[in-house]
């Protein structure tokens, strides 16, 4: 039995590897009235690995799906009443997460749509409270180039300079030359962030970017290039375009319990006026 398993799944491994005419049949393994078809089993092998390694994959893959089958069937002649309050459980779950679902889109269709750039900026002025920086952002230019890349020196003179001639020439050259280039020049980003692609360690953010407008080092394979146009301190009132989303985020969760509350009282108004609610006395 177990040689002619193995002799499926390598039918099946070679079949996924070297693309023949399609088999009359998908389905490779039944039990207890279920398949698992040839083709359920190649998705869940990744591609590009040798033969063998398909074999023993697809022969895991298999031999698992079995086992879960006759588990379950075992479990389920044998749990009792249990299996009905499990079921019930499933069930509960299975309405649950459809309501959820549903809820979850009209939130972003109907209430999200609705909330006016007016809105966020007059929620952000009212509330400085909450907008206070807990991290240090920046704006500026990062590079990370292999130490041994053409035109390395001509790039250190260039990423100082924010004007369009230098960012176009940095642009060109990251295209075939950077491991990682990020323009940031005229957006927030966090500091630690940008700094995490860097083998540096900086313990006290504020300091370290008081001191120094630049960041240059290297190791023995990339070059780190980090220009630092502006900078606020952890401390300082979030800008408001760095907090945009989050604005965004506070006013929907405000209002999304009321919108639900009234979605579901008019659900049930209009149920109750069309007459699929009824309502039954006791005889």
């Amino acid at each position: 039995m177990r040689l002619s398993l193995i002799a499926w799944i390598l039918l099946f491994a070679l079949s996924a590897c070297e693309n023949p005419q399609p088999i009359r049949s998908d389905v490779l393994v039944s039990v207890k009235g279920q398949n698992l078809s040839r083709s359920e089993v190649t998705g869940l092998i990744p591609r590009g690995i040798s033969s063998a390694d398909s074999l023993l994959m697809a022969e895991s893959i298999v031999k698992k799906w079995v086992k879960d089958v006759l588990v379950y069937d075992v479990a389920s002649r044998n749990l009792g009443d249990e299996k009905a309050e499990v079921d019930r459980l499933v069930e509960e779950y299975r309405k649950s997460l459809v309501r959820y679902r549903y809820q979850e889109r009209l939130v972003e269709e109907k209430l999200r749509a609705d909330i006016r750039e007016s809105e966020k900026r007059d929620f952000y002025e009212r509330n400085p409270g909450k907008f206070v920086l807990d991290k240090s952002l920046i704006k500026g230019v990062f590079l990370k180039i292999p130490v041994d890349a053409p035109g390395l020196s001509d790039v250190r003179k260039w990423y100082k300079s924010a004007d369009v001639s230098s960012l176009e020439k940095i642009e060109k050259y990251s295209v075939q030359n950077a491991a990682i280039y990020e323009y940031f020049y005229d957006k927030w980003v966090d500091f630690d962030e940008v700094m995490g692609n860097i083998p540096m360690r900086v313990t006290d953010s504020n300091a370290f970017l008081k001191a120094h407008k630049s960041v240059e080092m290297a190791d023995s394979a990339y070059c780190y290039l980090l220009n630092i146009k502006e900078y606020l301190p952890s401390g300082e009132k979030e800008p408001y375009e760095y907090a945009g989303p989050r604005i965004e985020e506070m006013l929907v969760n405000q209002r999304k319990v009321e919108y639900l509350r009234n979605f579901e009282d008019e659900l049930y108004d209009d149920a109750i006026r069309s007459g699929d609610v009824q309502f039954h006395s006791e005889p």
